[in-house]
């Protein structure tokens, strides 16, 4: 049995140049398979709001959703570090509401540390949850809660203005206490010097190489969804053709009369068959 990593493992496998894999999950059967790949960590994203309930974004993601789907993963990966996203309007209300919430994904959700979204605009959260003893990992880039801010899912700092204010943003959750960086969706020259300028690990997705570890989302890995296929994802499986392949064949075979067949039967025990007249012939 794998011993669960601690965010002070992945300090040292920084410091040792170790490359973090980390995916998102929302249910605990990809949750156990993860954890028997060996996968660092495992981030219940709010992109479930898309990838189980076929919503356009994450905006309308409650934090009931996220909780549930979370204690999901926990179940199904028990020994694997599982960071709880919190969903949109869950911290930006106030810090005493941000605090609570990020308490409920480790008493409810049983997960290790909590994301949020947001750079410069959330070091208020980020300091009162971190100095309510939880590991808090930031996010900042594309930051999907307020892509509309951002004219859409478009990728940041690709000119020396918004570099400028992407770098501003990590630094500024670095010094807020937030003891891990997701970087989404930022051209490799920025995210490299943010790697430099900061202390604690920085990852990416959508960011380039040059990061402590990648992030990449279940459902574009596994190639089952298909509303659209960001630019940065690798697709390491088919299984969505595999599914409707699969479907397709239980549905010929029932319509067809091939399933079920003897095997997939109960019969009853010997002898009891033939006393089944004595039923029929009840009123």
């Amino acid at each position: 049995m794998p011993r669960k990593k601690t965010i002070y493992d992945f300090y040292q496998m920084k410091h040792k140049g170790e490359l973090v894999a980390w995916i998102t999950a929302y249910d605990a059967p990809t949750a156990a398979y993860a954890e028997a790949a060996g996968m660092d960590m495992l981030l219940v994203g709010d992109s479930l709001g898309m990838c189980v309930c076929g919503l356009d974004g994450t905006v309308p993601v409650t934090m009931e959703q996220c909780l549930h789907h979370t204690r999901a993963v926990r179940n199904g990966a028990p020994n694997t570090f599982v960071i709880g996203d919190m969903p949109f309007l869950s911290y930006q209300v106030s810090i005493e509401e941000a605090v609570r919430n990020a308490g409920r994904f480790l008493k409810e959700g049983l997960a290790d540390a909590i994301k949020l979204e947001g750079g410069k605009r959330v070091t208020r959260q980020i300091r009162a949850i971190a100095e309510a003893g939880i590991v808090v990992f930031g996010h900042i880039g594309l930051t999907p809660q307020s892509s509309g801010q951002l004219g859409g899912f478009k990728a940041q700092g690709r000119t020396i203005e918004t570099a400028r204010l992407v770098i501003e943003d990590a630094l500024a959750v670095q010094e807020a206490g937030a003891h891990a960086l997701l970087v989404e969706a930022v051209s490799p020259e920025v995210t490299q010097i943010i790697r430099e300028k900061l202390s604690i690990p920085v990852y990416g997705i959508g960011a380039g190489p040059h990061t402590d570890g990648q992030l990449l989302i279940v459902s574009d890995l596994l190639g089952i969804f298909e509303a659209f296929t960001p630019k940065f994802v690798r697709k390491y499986a088919s299984l969505g053709e595999e599914m409707k392949r699969a479907f397709i064949a239980y549905r010929d075979d029932v319509k067809g009369g091939g399933f079920p067949g003897p095997e997939h039967v109960y019969p009853m025990v010997e002898g009891e068959a033939e006393k089944l007249d004595e039923l029929r012939d009840e009123e």
